[in-house]
């Protein structure tokens, strides 16, 4: 699954996943790959996500995030490692 982070001054993260936990505005959910295609608000909270080199943990503050056909894009409004 290709993960990507993006926030208004900069890319911080792009490369493949295995998984991506979200603060989503309605509570936190998991993508997993083939996941169904969704659109969510992201609330200020913790993102994790885990790809070759283990688990990351970064903080959001608020935004959106679409999965589709195993592509994830996060349009974050602020990102904190």
């Amino acid at each position: 699954m290709q993960l990507e982070i993006i926030t208004p001054d900069k890319k911080v993260f792009e490369g493949e996943v295995s998984e991506a936990t979200f603060p989503g505005a309605e509570g936190s959910f998991q993508v997993l790959k083939n996941h169904a295609p969704i659109i969510s608000a992201l609330a200020k909270g913790k993102m994790s996500y885990t790809d070759s080199n283990g688990k990351h943990v970064l903080v959001v503050d608020g935004g959106v995030v679409e999965v589709k056909e195993n592509n994830i894009i996060v349009l974050a409004e602020k990102v904190i490692r």
